[in-house]
């Protein structure tokens, strides 16, 4: 299983994201509005501003403090040190 640092020691797996986007957009803002009340949304935030949504293959929202792009580059460095170690065995 492939993990990736959301924010604060909160982890999220990787093979479960569907999308890292910006909470900026209306259509974004609803679509966490609607997983908080139902009751789907996971705030990873400690407080701080939300800088990045994970939706889920689940349907569940994570809310990062961390910009899409950091954390897309944290599961990109992953996946290739993985790939690395992988060539290294053959």
């Amino acid at each position: 299983m492939k993990l990736v640092n959301v924010g604060f020691g909160n982890i999220v797996s990787i093979d479960k994201i569907v999308s890292i986007v910006s909470p900026d957009s209306a259509p974004v803002k609803r679509m966490v509005q609607d997983a908080k009340d139902n009751k789907i949304a996971v705030d990873a935030t400690y407080g701080r501003k939300t800088r990045a949504v994970i939706v889920t293959n689940s349907g569940h929202i994570v809310l990062s403090a961390i910009q899409p792009e950091t954390i897309a580059a944290r599961i990109d460095k992953d996946i290739s040190l993985k790939d690395e170690n992988l060539e290294e065995i053959d």
